[in-house]
């Protein structure tokens, strides 16, 4: 029995069923909205509250949502999990739409407070929607806008915006260094130098050479570990995501 007559019968014994109606839509329709609905009504969290109100961002949607970078931000949350780590006060690095934090709250991974930092300030509205529940929370989850180049590893003071458009000076101490973006990164090597020996390090790149933005990618794991010299790794791996492979190292720098 085809998907289409499963729905016809269901519908007859259930004719103002609102999950059957969306089903029917969702995978005989095609009709990614109703998808978006059966999904939140299952398992609802920020993300699915999230994409339901970014669903006309076509960039957004093709980009922050595609397999591989999906399958990159499992594949850490996964050994995250193994490593059992308490990842403190954590910077996140060119954290774009800072989805990876979402998906750190969610999984109950030991944090205190995520700092998600990065050049396009477009980005930021959209990381705190994702966020929200943690913006709240006396803002466990707070983005700003920084060239990842200007940070101190150390101790930095930095300014965020209110809700209200008022400007607040924070300062903070990292103790985890999140970058899954290295292949976006210029000057890398001194970018990585600027990170203090004892902190802790996730980062990922790949090898996909074929995109112009990409100006740091690794041929493979090894080359990744000779420009990302770590005291003690915890881990490392590679993922293949289809048109490219990407590589994380997580450790103690």
């Amino acid at each position: 029995m085809k998907t289409h007559e499963l729905l016809d019968r269901l519908e007859l014994l259930y004719p103002n069923n609102e999950m059957l109606q969306d089903l029917r839509r969702a995978f005989v329709d095609d009709d990614r909205n109703s998808l978006q609905r059966l999904i939140g009504n299952i398992n609802p969290t920020e993300i699915t509250n999230a994409v339901r109100m970014l669903e006309g961002n076509k960039d957004f949607v093709e980009d922050s949502l595609s397999q591989g970078q999906i399958k990159s931000k499992l594949w850490l949350i996964n050994e995250l999990k193994k490593l059992k780590i308490d990842l403190g006060t954590v910077f996140l690095c060119a954290g774009w739409y800072a989805i990876l934090a979402t998906l750190i709250f969610e999984n109950n991974i030991k944090v205190t407070k995520i700092r998600s930092f990065d050049i396009d300030k477009t980005v930021l509205d959209i990381a705190e929607r994702f966020n929200k529940k943690w913006v709240l929370e006396d803002w466990k989850f707070k983005p700003a806008v920084y060239d990842i180049h200007d940070i101190n590893f150390n101790e930095f003071t930095y300014n965020v915006t209110r809700t209200d458009g008022q400007v607040r000076e924070l300062t903070d101490k990292p103790d985890t260094i999140i970058n899954t973006s290295c292949e976006h990164i210029n000057n890398f090597s001194d970018w990585y130098r600027k990170i203090p020996a004892g902190k802790l390090l996730i980062l990922q790149t790949n090898n996909y050479f074929d995109l112009q933005e990409h100006v740091n990618c690794s041929d493979s794991l090894a080359s990744f570990g000779d420009t990302t010299p770590m005291e003690q790794v915890l881990y490392e791996g590679s993922l293949d995501c289809g048109q490219y492979v990407r590589f994380m190292r997580i450790g103690i720098r």
